[in-house]
């Protein structure tokens, strides 16, 4: 390691000066490649400012060959020494052969060309990468994380394309984890992203897409990899990774089997397939749906005590014609796994704390199918019509335990729960550029849901005892058959007016339908086969929910200076209503929700955005119900058929700057939420028991969140410091009584990394995170820090180490418990040069630690949760690269 310690004393000198055209004027964004004439020093990049000046930092007395390249200027080379002395002014031919006859002898390691900065690959890698992943974190400005989720400048990557097309669904991960890194010829990142080109600059667009571009033997070659390893305890895995390309097809297949931890589809990749987080931004509702329906929480929890995962993916892309093209993926997993949480409930109720230990274990099996397929067809540059289609069927069943002890009851429960369901989403979007002044574009979509789970709670002890109507028994068994079907059609028609170049008009004018069947019905199971229905108690429910949005809006987009302004304003007029035992209620309200967006743009890397938006939000369908709901074994839930909207103010204000050739990275930024009306749970607790209702609460409740990211390259090393903060306060209605809780959170990380080609790499960091939360009448403290190290290191040319090691210390000083927990990941692999073979043993694990911990909160319910974790693997693994 001494050689790091070497790289810091070298004395850098700045170089100065400018670049120009024949005629004297600046050049703006021409590349500069500084390259020593050694291999102890480090390739230097920097760009021209608008006035053509440039600064480098080079190695003092470093002889370098610096170039200068633009595009449409013959480039230009010049050796010199660093040292101190008088601004270096260049000046650059402009090229005068006909564009057919230019041939260009040199690419640039980096080009930034307005929204798009391209790396050719093989100026930052070594040869011995195996995925993609590897080759991303030696390029500056890029990060991967362990998942397999990419960032750019600080800001994720939404979207992955292959050769300008959609990679499965645009999830990073899959292409990472799984694209061989020699297959690899250039990389892009290109920000605001939209995959209709001439609707660039029209619609706001979130998206960062990351290009990966062939070598040009790999554009029409199958490639791929296959592994197969085995190890103690009849541990095993299987992964094969297929790609074919050619001009008019692509097919790329993707299957895994094991039983080791590796969990093959997640929320994420759902989220992903549902259209992606940077689509679902705009759409709160629609995210908090998705993220909270009956599928996604069999995906939520990653950690298990035994797991199965068989997971079958496939993508084809067909050029039809010139003009049309079909794109489709299918995705089959199939999962068995076993988990076990205990958690001590600390629950906040009148004057006094009580605690609650939980122990749930749940056996698990997962069964779903997805499927997509796009059909894009574009006649002229000018109109763009796309056709998607979307389904997914499911079937997952649980087989459970819970365990509840404490001063209030002591019970056990058996919980068998079982759910299948339907999704199906037509969706179609037509664009087209009437003139440069007008484009317009128009989007439906259809969707249908159909979901029916059910849930058996089986025990000797009689529960939620006043709320439920059990009769006496010997085993009380209850089951519960809920049924929810949805139809969904939106319409949306926006016309984009160009007025200018700095003035915009849009005009934008919709509808979303929804239509929503929900029943429910509870009933206990005697011993003697007797059913007694609880709907001669007020259980049951049969529901029929409609709401309409029909709207409109106008928007202005300026430009001014540096400041780039939106201005919307929009009306909507909301209906809906709900039937319930043949009596229907039925509400309305208008709403005009104004929108303001301000960007001041100093540079292409220096930003500063504003943003501030009025929203409305309406309930889940089931908070209507006028009938009593068993939400869970120790939860009784009753709707209210008069609830209406919720309304909150969201402001943000973010910071942007980076400077990819000096390693200067800087992303913070201050959100502030304030809501003024909320469909507010009111609850009723006696012991662990709860009675929710709802009602409309009306005083405001706020939260304010800032995060702070800050990276800096120094020549082989990385420094970096990440934080976020969060203060929430809000209110809790237990038992009669409102009071205002407090939640405080704050996480610091700082971390180094390394890039050496011939030294062992690092990433060192030291995570340290605190939170409190209050009540009127109590604070609950907890503190989380982590250590975490990575290491990876290529010796004896073939062979490859790469470990973590993570240690975890988690404090509940209010319990006054304390809990150390280290996960340690090793794996050495072998691979001779040129030859398909390689030879990998690992370790998962290695210390054997049983299980994590974490704390969670709610308005009167803190959680301090233990889970358990699949013990020690060792794998011997076997791989051949086609």
């Amino acid at each position: 390691m001494g050689f790091s310690f070497c790289s810091f004393s070298q004395v850098a000198i700045t170089i100065s000066g400018k670049v120009l055209d024949t005629l004297q004027n600046p050049l703006q964004n021409t590349n500069i490649i500084a390259i020593p004439d050694s291999n102890n020093l480090q390739i230097v990049y920097t760009t021209t400012k608008t006035d053509g000046s440039f600064k480098i930092e080079l190695i003092n007395k470093g002889v370098y060959e610096l170039t200068f390249s633009h595009l449409g200027y013959l480039t230009k080379k010049s050796t010199i020494t660093a040292i101190k002395g008088p601004n270096i002014n260049i000046v650059l031919r402009e090229r005068i052969e006909q564009l057919n006859e230019i041939i260009i002898d040199y690419t640039p390691p980096i080009q930034i060309k307005k929204d798009t900065i391209s790396y050719t690959t093989d100026a930052f890698v070594s040869g011995k990468e195996r995925k993609l992943r590897e080759v991303l974190k030696k390029l500056p400005g890029i990060e991967v994380d362990h998942e397999g989720n990419v960032t750019s400048q600080g800001k994720s990557v939404t979207k992955v394309l292959v050769e300008d097309k959609i990679f499965f669904t645009g999830n990073s991960k899959l292409a990472v984890n799984n694209i061989p890194a020699d297959a690899v010829d250039k990389i892009q990142v290109i920000e605001d992203y939209n995959e209709v080109g001439f609707l660039k600059g029209l619609q706001n667009s979130e998206d960062v897409a990351l290009n990966i571009k062939l070598k040009e033997n790999k554009k029409k070659f199958a490639f791929g990899d296959i592994e197969t390893g085995g190890g103690d305890e009849e541990r095993y895995l299987a992964h094969s990774n297929l790609f074919y390309y050619s001009p008019k097809t692509n097919v790329n297949f993707i299957a895994d089997l094991n039983n080791i931890d590796i969990k093959s589809f997640t929320l994420k990749d759902y989220i992903d397939f549902n259209g992606g987080f940077g689509k679902l931004i705009g759409d709160i509702k629609g995210y908090l749906t998705l993220s909270n329906d009956d599928f996604s929480q069999f995906l939520i929890n990653d950690d298990f005590k035994a797991n199965i995962n068989r997971f079958g993916a496939l993508n084809i892309r067909q050029t039809l014609s010139p003009s049309a093209e079909v794109n489709s993926y299918f995705i089959l997993n199939n999962s068995d796994t076993e988990n076990e949480t205990r958690t001590l409930n600390i629950y906040n109720s009148d004057e006094n704390q009580f605690n609650e230990n939980r122990v749930t274990t749940n056996t698990l099996n997962n069964f779903f199918v997805l499927g997509k397929i796009t059909l894009n067809y574009k006649p002229n540059i000018k109109e763009h019509l796309s056709s998607n289609t979307f389904i997914k069927i499911t079937n997952n069943s649980n087989n459970g335990s819970i365990l509840t002890e404490s001063t209030i009851q002591d019970n056990t429960f058996a919980v068998l729960s079982d759910l299948d369901a339907l999704d199906f989403k037509q969706n179609l979007e037509y664009s087209k550029r009437f003139s440069k002044a007008q484009t317009l574009s128009l989007e439906t979509t259809l969707n249908y849901q159909e979901s029916t789970p059910t849930t058996n709670w089986i025990t000797n002890e009689t529960f939620l005892a006043g709320l439920i109507p059990l009769e006496d028994d010997t085993v009380f068994e209850t089951r519960q058959q809920r049924e929810t079907r949805t139809t969904a059609f939106d319409i949306l028609v926006r016309d984009y007016w160009v007025l200018n170049n700095f003035n915009h008009v849009y005009t934008t004018m919709g509808a979303d339908l929804l239509f929503q069947n929900y029943t429910s019905q509870e009933t206990q199971i005697l011993g003697n086969g007797i059913l007694n229905e609880f709907s001669d108690n007020g259980f049951g429910n049969n529901m029929a929910f409609r709401l309409g949005d029909v709207f409109m809006g106008l928007e202005y987009k300026f430009l001014t200076g540096i400041f780039t302004i939106k201005s919307s304003l929009f009306y909507h007029c909301y209906q809906w209503e709900n039937t319930q035992q043949n009596i229907r209620i039925k509400d309305n309200t208008n709403a005009i929700l104004p929108e303001f967006n301000s960007t001041a743009e100093f540079n292409s890397s220096e930003k500063l955005r504003f943003r501030y938006r009025r929203q409305i939000r309406f309930p889940e369908g089931n908070r209507f119900l006028n009938n009593f709901l068993l939400n869970s074994f120790n939860s009784i839930l009753l709707g209210n058929p008069n609830l209406s909207n919720e309304r909150f103010h969201t402001y943000s204000l973010n910071y942007y700057k980076f400077n990819l050739f000096r390693g200067l990275n800087l992303n913070t930024g201050i959100n502030y939420n304030r809501k003024t009306q909320s469909a507010k749970n009111t609850t009723d607790l006696d012991g662990i028991d709860q009675f929710v209702t709802y009602n409309m609460f009306s005083r405001p409740e706020n939260s304010i969140t800032g995060n702070f990211n800050f990276s800096k390259t120094i020549g082989d090393v990385k420094l970096s410091v990440q934080s976020s903060a969060n203060y929430s306060e809000f209110f809790q209605l237990v038992n009669d009584d409102i009071s205002k809780n407090t939640l405080k959170t704050f996480s610091l990380t700082g971390k180094v990394e390394t890039s050496f080609k011939d030294w062992p790499n690092f990433e060192l960091g030291y995570t340290y995170e605190p939170s409190t939360f209050s009540t009127r009448l109590f604070v609950n403290e907890f503190t989380n820090t982590e250590l975490f190290v990575n290491l990876s290191y290529y010796f004896f040319k073939d062979f490859q180490f790469n470990g973590d090691f993570k240690r975890t210390n988690y404090d509940n000083i209010s319990q006054k418990i304390t809990n150390t927990f280290d996960i340690v990941n090793v794996s050495f692999f072998y691979q001779k040069e040129d030859s398909p073979w390689g030879f990998e043993v690992s370790s998962t694990n290695l210390l054997g630690t049983q299980y994590k911990r974490q704390n969670s909160f709610t308005n009167f319910l803190i959680s301090d949760q233990t889970t358990f974790i699949i013990p020690r693997i060792v794998l011997f693994k076997i791989s051949y690269k086609l």
